[in-house]
């Protein structure tokens, strides 16, 4: 009713253009005859859409949107678009709060009346919608379409059964999962979000989607107690634990806990750099160094500390300098025991154990184990003083 309600708006529209011509609407009675014997014997006249082969009584330009994907109606709040001017009304509730339609036996909200309706036959018990085949009733009468696309099946061949998806050819071993899967033909969203608007196929969409307004975080790390809202970042997590890496580079036998690691990885050996800087020419492989890099050029600096107010470009710089104020140490020394605030002060000092000199004087050949040694050590060789006595003025190329 809605539908053909949207398309009675449009009247003018239609009187203008004839929307999308023959090629998709079919007229399924001779043109003028049949229309003055529909004047006198009250049938009605149909146009067939012939992508679906759906009928309307006027040609469907709202209908055809389904298949064209067009949303001419879009939020200003929030730039969501529908394809229905009534739809876009129904949604703007979700900003102002109000048309809110409230059930009177449990209290459970609803954007639309039509959701409200439906609702209510969860506490009335009422299926209005009976299968003529076997006689099975719904209470929407989405469930009666998907019903009956799911009652033809293969005879059985002594293999198992299989249901089998009328419009695409696809087969599944349950039903349940053909109804699933006919919602991407139908287009049907019967779980809404009451706090959004934001409708999914699946109940359980819908669940794992309102952890986004709770914030709740119900997967828990047994090992760790880190806390996830979705069960899929906690199974991943835990890979972390187990040492599990499932993705392995064919080139050079490196593996990765997730699938988009070893694509990022890929990189290193295609040598593609395709996320360019305007404004000093540096290539990135990613498009998130890329991002990164730009705040060189903007100054931005994202990562606020709470305690001292002091901002940070990078999240990794960002982290190592919250440590200052927590008094974290999370890297210890395997030899001795010893913890650091950062790694690279623990691979300093794991060479005091290893005897590793890597850092070399071109000039002398003496070897250093920490880099700032070396760049002190260069002072002799360049007459560099940058040490000076507060109380005498006398210079120094060393501190000590």
């Amino acid at each position: 009713k809605s539908e053909e309600l949207n398309e009675i708006k449009d009247k003018d529209e239609y009187k203008k253009h004839d929307f999308m011509g023959e090629n998709f609407f079919s007229y399924s009675q001779t043109k003028y005859t049949s229309q003055k014997r529909a004047q006198k014997t009250g049938a009605r006249s149909h146009f067939i859409c012939q992508q679906c082969g759906k009928s309307f009584t006027k040609k469907g330009k709202i209908h055809m949107r389904i298949h064209t994907g067009e949303k001419p109606y879009t939020c200003q709040q929030c730039g969501k678009s529908f394809c229905q001017q009534g739809n876009l009304k129904i949604h703007m509730g979700v900003h102002t709060g109000e048309s809110l339609f409230n059930c009177q036996q449990c209290g459970k909200s609803f954007i639309k009346k039509g959701n409200l309706e439906v609702h209510m036959r969860i506490h009335s018990g009422e299926k209005l919608f009976v299968c003529p085949k076997c006689g099975k009733s719904f209470s929407q009468q989405g469930n009666l379409k998907v019903h009956n696309l799911t009652q033809k099946r293969p005879k059985n061949t002594g293999t198992r059964c299989h249901f089998t998806c009328q419009q695409c050819g696809k087969s599944f071993d349950q039903q349940g999962k053909l109804q699933v899967h006919m919602s991407i033909h139908t287009g049907e969203k019967p779980y809404s979000c009451q706090q959004c608007g934001k409708s999914f196929p699946k109940k359980e969409n819908l669940k794992r989607h309102m952890i986004v307004h709770t914030r709740e975080k119900p997967f828990t790390c047994p090992q760790c107690g880190k806390s996830f809202n979705d069960h899929g970042n906690l199974k991943v997590h835990i890979r972390i634990h187990t040492g599990e890496k499932s993705f392995t580079c064919q080139q050079c036998g490196k593996s990765f806990i997730l699938k988009s690691y070893l694509k990022r990885h890929m990189i290193i050996h295609t040598g593609e750099k395709s996320y360019l800087c305007h404004q000093c020419g540096k290539s990135f492989s990613e498009h998130g160094s890329l991002r990164r890099h730009m705040r060189i050029h903007t100054g931005e600096k994202p990562y606020k500390c709470p305690q001292c107010g002091k901002g940070f470009a990078q999240q990794g710089s960002f982290n190592r300098h919250i440590r200052i104020h927590t008094g974290e140490k999370p890297f210890t020394c395997p030899k001795c025991g010893k913890s650091f605030t950062l790694k690279n002060t623990l691979k300093d000092h794991i060479r005091i154990h290893t005897g590793e000199k890597p850092f070399n004087c071109h000039q002398c050949g003496k070897s250093f184990n920490e880099h700032g040694n070396l760049k002190v050590h260069m002072k002799i060789h360049t007459g560099e003083r940058v040490f000076t006595c507060q109380q005498r003025g006398n210079s120094f190329n060393g501190k000590s």
